[in-house]
């Protein structure tokens, strides 16, 4: 009763010229994202875009004229990360359709409600993996100036590969030879991406895989690459990528032994996003809750003729092709998931939110919510997982990935104790991005 009182003297203070453009989240329970003991009763000072202080209640002075937010009953935490999104699709289940009907609605229509969908989600960072390069070139950087809510975004624009899928070419991009390879990255380079996204590299010859890989390098750009086959893991360690997304290997029962020697063998120094949320989904989309296809929150910010193709496309979810593999494919994942724990990689919250059945509203907090639930991952752990490591991946942990003085101030809030109930992280309450708040 004592943190209310001085929540209500707070509020009433009078405003003061020292600390206009001040916020002070009071009250809280802070996890900092650095792994340590929650800080209860917390005290987090903003100001323009940076946060000034962190403490407690009663320790750290709160200025006179501050805007007083209370996050009392509130778990209070860094900004989440999606490491794996595509904001150019919205969970349509016929891509062939998509992709004839909407790349001219992306940039003006789909990719802004999807950035706004994952802002209001508590996502403040995403990696989109995956669009046409002019387009999330565009959203990036309106994201930037204000122009519209969303992440922060890092982008790798088209995939590289081998070959594009037919009607693709916008945002697959193929190569021939070792030289063509470099000069497609330093095309995506000097366009601004931060990251290469590399997929099918078994497709490839060995000296375009690694041609990828170092002219990437050569510009201080990661590389991510699909897991979904053996060989695509062997190429991509032997040329040296950094990141791998999925857990990949269809119905194989577990990763093959020379396979998981190499992932143990990058341990430390190799990160993985295991993206297991698209198919935990189906099932239960399919067989336990249906309704969550009805949930408003993924309709946001899109006209209706766009929602109702969308929901049109899931009536008949059992007979949707982009599953088939899916109960087959299910009982695998515990042991790939384990053995990705075991080897020692660092394991990053990314959900391919976009795809299928994955809205941008609420695929992140169902990763998760599948890690700690249903793969028996630390609470803490998996919040790291989606905070503080996809920063260090990343190289912005100067800046972002924990709540600490002089980082920017991407924070968010939700009612109750989410190292109990990590669920709760389906109903953020506050969302503050470099400062501004959106919710």
């Amino acid at each position: 009763m004592w943190i209310i009182g001085i929540l209500a003297s707070l509020l009433v203070l009078p405003s003061v010229t020292l600390a206009q453009g001040t916020k002070a989240l009071v009250g809280g329970r802070l996890i900092d994202g650095y792994g340590g003991p929650p800080l209860d009763d917390s005290v987090v000072l903003i100001e323009g875009e940076r946060i000034t202080a962190v403490g407690r209640l009663g320790e750290l002075e709160i200025p006179r004229g501050a805007e007083v937010i209370s996050t009392e009953g509130m778990s209070v935490l860094p900004g989440l990360w999606d490491m794996h999104v595509h904001l150019s699709i919205i969970g349509h289940s016929n891509y062939e359709h998509w992709d004839k009907t909407y790349p001219p609605r992306f940039r003006d229509t789909i990719m802004p409600a999807a950035a706004k969908q994952l802002l209001l989600a508590g996502v403040t960072s995403a990696r989109d993996l995956g669009a046409p390069l002019e387009d999330i070139i565009y959203i990036k950087r309106a994201i930037e100036r204000g122009d519209i809510p969303g992440p922060t975004l890092y982008v790798s624009g088209p995939f590289i590969q081998h070959q594009p899928y037919p009607g693709t070419e916008n945002q697959r991009w193929g190569v021939s030879g070792p030289e063509d390879a470099r000069a497609k990255v330093r095309t995506l380079a000097e366009a601004g991406v931060d990251v290469i996204k590399l997929i099918d590299q078994d497709q490839m010859t060995m000296e375009e895989v690694h041609a990828v890989v170092a002219e990437a390098h050569r510009h201080n750009l990661p590389v991510v690459a699909h897991a979904h086959r053996p060989e695509e893991i062997r190429r991509g360690i032997a040329a040296g990528v950094d990141c791998f997304e999925h857990t990949g290997l269809g119905t194989m029962p577990e990763y093959p032994d020379d396979v998981y020697a190499l992932i143990a063998g990058r341990a430390n120094s190799l990160f993985w996003t295991p993206t297991i949320t698209p198919l935990l989904l189906y099932e239960y989309t399919r067989d336990e809750y249906p309704e969550r296809l009805d949930d408003p929150r993924w309709r946001e910010g899109l006209p209706d003729h766009v929602t109702e193709d969308v929901r049109a496309s899931l009536d008949f979810v059992p007979r949707l092709d982009y599953f088939r593999l899916i109960p087959l494919r299910h009982p695998t994942l515990a042991r790939k998931f384990e053995q990705l724990r075991e080897s020692g990689v660092v394991l990053l919250i990314g959900t391919d939110s976009g795809v299928p059945l994955t809205f941008h509203s609420d695929s992140t907090w169902r990763e998760l919510d599948n890690w700690v639930r249903v793969f028996g991952v630390p609470p803490m752990d998996a919040i790291r997982a989606a905070t503080y490591w996809p920063a260090v991946h990343l190289k912005a942990d100067g800046d972002v990935g924990t709540v600490a003085e002089g980082k920017l101030a991407d924070v968010i809030a939700v009612r109750g104790d989410v190292l109990t109930y990590i669920d709760r992280l389906q109903d953020v309450e506050m969302v503050i991005r470099h400062g501004v708040r959106y919710k």
